[in-house]
């Protein structure tokens, strides 16, 4: 079964920040995507979900110059990115979180977040504003301004990854498994946090492993399976197929 994007009522009907058309993309002579369409309608949470090792991480590499597709485009707020780099593209404010948060573990939590700005030209006290937002997202980490980043809890670097993002004043924020390795009462409290970002106007396109969290978290869910789109739909129409509860949600 396939839910159309068509099906997705009033979501559907807003405009675009991210469209992904027939993207593919690999690594050599791999071949890892193939005719991937995604829409990410903006002001919305879209999810990704799917296997290991079929693409998720890929996709959002390609989506943010960090693999160039092969065919197929990627347009962003209007604009088309698909041949652009990644420094190009996060001047334009689409923003990766990757996977494995990749801190600097000499740097404070502070510095971290600071290294998020350094594109911006916006002027001091616009940054100081957003570093005040972090901190009102993550009061944790206002604690642990001056304390090493790599010190802190998984859960808090995830934090600290997730903020220095929002340092950079993105348009669209792309996170690359919210949850891996964590435990489930911090898996809880960044679910809440992205909440609270979605609501600063920022678009989310979130991959992640644990379905359950994906889907409530997000309107939209993509499946993702050997580097195509599955299913794609609405996630309280998703969570009810039987496939995709089988499959993925242990039911």
């Amino acid at each position: 079964m396939t839910v159309a994007v068509t099906e997705i009522s009033g979501v559907a009907s807003k405009p675009p920040i991210l469209t992904v058309s027939n993207l593919t993309a690999g690594y050599g002579d791999v071949q890892v995507l193939w005719g991937v369409d995604l829409v990410v309608p903006k002001g919305e949470i879209v999810s990704i979900v799917g296997p290991n090792g079929t693409g998720k991480t890929t996709l959002l590499l390609a989506i943010s110059g960090m693999v160039r597709a092969r065919s197929g485009s990627i347009q962003f707020d209007g604009e088309d990115i698909t041949k652009q780099g990644a420094d190009r593209i996060v001047g334009k404010r689409l923003i990766h979180v990757p996977e494995g948060r990749r801190l600097f573990p000499t740097l404070s939590v502070r510095d971290n977040l600071m290294l998020g700005a350094y594109a911006r030209t916006d002027g001091a006290a616009e940054i100081a504003r957003d570093l005040d937002l972090v901190f009102s997202i993550f009061p944790i980490l206002a604690e642990r301004a001056n304390q090493g980043a790599t010190t802190m809890s998984g859960g808090q670097q995830q934090m600290c990854a997730i903020g220095r993002g929002i340092m950079a004043r993105p348009k669209l924020l792309l996170i690359d498994e919210l949850s891996l390795g964590l435990a489930p009462k911090a898996v809880e409290l960044l679910a809440e946090s992205l909440i609270e970002i979605n609501k600063q106007g920022i678009s989310i396109l979130l991959v992640e492993q644990d379905v359950m969290t994906a889907f409530e978290l997000a309107s939209i869910g993509y499946v993702l399976e050997s580097g195509r789109v599955r299913m794609h739909g609405e996630t309280r129409v998703l969570s009810q197929d039987p496939s995709v509860q089988a499959a993925y949600m242990g039911l």
